[in-house]
């Protein structure tokens, strides 16, 4: 039986970062430190609260828990904000906790606009949350957006420009570019969600529910032609922002133009609503067509790992090379996804939470690296392992998790997605162990450039990440071990909510 908390859980966890940024825009706009202050506050909130109901999840029950409904607009279009997670955004849930606050803790450096800044982040955040704890497909396209229009304000204001020498790499482009993809996709995303809602009103049960929609699916009402015309919107439209090839190339200058905790939210968490779109709504829902279509998914999921490990090998930019590792690590999201596989598949999901974690990580690391050095070229970076040894050691930790290390997160969730891809697909899972010695390459090239040999004279001055820094990225590690030592109690949680997917 729910206690009173469990019964408002979800509904704080979406009201609270939302509140603090409504409540953020009547602060005075010159208080600067306040505004941070307030922000930890709100982000600390908001990490207790995914904490305890990542930790209250009963995995021995499963199913959707938390379960609250909120009467929105009776009637016809039956739209009601229905709230609940289960054992696959229940860790998505904790992720976007833990990347929040890392993120808000280490926005000191933010100078410019500081309250508006924080106001748009929060309100990210809310929809990140909203995103993952709605049962409702209007309310879920709803958060989905308010996670996704910030970007562009936070990425054009804030974010930096980059010169090549050649051209230059301005933040608006990055900030167009970015928008104009992410809305293309939902406006996919969109036409599904009214496909399916006028093929229900056919079948005389008009709803936006997902359980309503998924009885519905369940007892043969959505034929498989219906299915397998309308996965594909869903697959591309969600594939968009979980950076599917062809349509990735938005997520690198993205990441470039960013501020620091922008690109930790955007790679740590925001690509991962892309993927679990397609596993909430199209595998839920469609599940025929998903079928139909997971060849297709698993072959550009393995582009994604191939294309995006070569293109990280031939970059000189630092976030360059992490945004395209960031395009080749979320193919073995799709590819687990795509095996159909309940090994494949909690690989997938187990992947979604390491890879947040650890390019969040690596994306703390260059921001603070940036800030004291002014550049990325790790042509021009060398030897700061003896001017910055604490950083280097994390980054050396964050690298080797991307790259597969037994004993760190990123070994376990590809090892099962290897797993449930020799299982399906045989020849693709091949190309994709190569892609993870193509990973190692890249990994190893950038730590023996940037962080080892001989320091320049030009870092003679160059301190170490600040304790703020080192604590944030401390507690990342930490989490990042802890996962690749034991990871039970993840798997635990995943593996109930990889049991309900229909066809899995």
């Amino acid at each position: 039986m729910m206690n009173d908390f469990d019964q408002v859980a979800l509904l704080l966890l979406i009201l609270v970062p939302l509140a603090g940024s409504l409540m953020m825009m009547f602060m005075p706009g010159d208080q600067s430190k306040e505004s941070w202050y307030f922000a930890i506050f709100v982000a600390g909130i908001s990490l207790i609260l995914s904490l305890l109901v990542f930790f209250r999840y009963d995995y021995d029950a499963g199913g959707f828990q938390f379960i609250r409904t909120y009467e929105w607009l009776p009637g016809p279009l039956d739209i009601n904000l229905a709230l609940g997670i289960d054992g696959i955004s229940a860790p998505l849930v904790l992720l976007n906790g833990v990347v929040l606050f890392g993120g808000v803790l280490i926005s000191q450096t933010i100078t410019h606009r500081i309250r508006d800044f924080f106001v748009l982040l929060l309100a990210l955040s809310a929809g990140v949350f909203g995103t993952f704890a709605v049962r409702d497909l209007f309310f879920l396209f709803f958060f989905y957006e308010l996670a996704v229009l910030p970007m562009y304000l936070l990425i054009g204001v804030w974010g930096s420009s980059t010169d090549f020498g050649t051209f230059l790499r301005t933040k608006e482009y990055g900030a167009m570019k970015l928008i104009l993809f992410l809305v293309a996709g939902s406006i996919l995303v969109w036409i599904g969600i009214l496909a399916l809602y006028v093929e229900a009103s056919d079948n005389s049960a008009a709803t936006f529910s997902l359980q309503g929609l998924a009885q519905l699916s369940e007892s043969g009402q959505f034929d498989e032609t219906f299915q397998t015309w309308v996965f594909p919107l869903f697959m591309v439209g969600f594939g968009v922002l979980a950076g599917l090839w062809p349509f990735h190339t938005w997520s690198p200058d993205g990441h470039v133009a960013a501020p620091t905790a922008v690109s930790m939210l955007h790679a740590g968490v925001l690509m991962k609503l892309g993927a679990y779109g397609i596993i909430r709504v199209g595998m839920f829902l469609l599940p025929e067509g998903a079928e139909n279509w997971m060849p297709v998914l698993i072959s550009l999921g393995t582009v994604n790992v191939l294309y995006g490990a070569v293109s990280a090998m031939s970059q000189n930019d630092l976030k360059y090379i992490i945004g395209y590792s960031s395009v080749s690590h979320m193919g073995y999201v799709l590819m687990g996804i795509a095996t159909l596989d309940n090994v494949g598949v909690g690989g997938a999901v187990l992947q979604m939470v390491s890879h947040g974690l650890m390019t969040a990580l690596m994306f703390l690391l260059v921001g603070s690296v940036y800030h004291r050095t002014h550049t990325r070229d790790i042509t021009v970076l060398n030897g700061l392992a003896s001017r910055m040894p604490v950083n280097t050691f994390f980054f050396a930790i964050a690298g080797l998790a991307s790259l597969g290390l037994p004993g760190l997160s990123g070994f376990i969730a590809e090892f099962m997605v290897f797993t449930g891809a020799f299982r399906t697909y045989l020849p693709l899972a091949i190309l994709a162990v190569i892609g993870a010695a193509l990973t190692a390459v890249y990994i190893l090239r950038l730590l023996a450039r940037t962080f080892m040999g001989e320091a320049d004279e030009r870092w003679a001055d160059l301190t170490d990440a600040s304790p703020m820094e080192m604590s944030v990225g401390g507690a990342f590690v930490a989490i990042i071990i802890f996962i690749g030592v034991w990871p039970a109690p993840l798997m635990r949680v995943i593996n109930v909510g990889v049991q309900t997917i229909p066809g899995v």
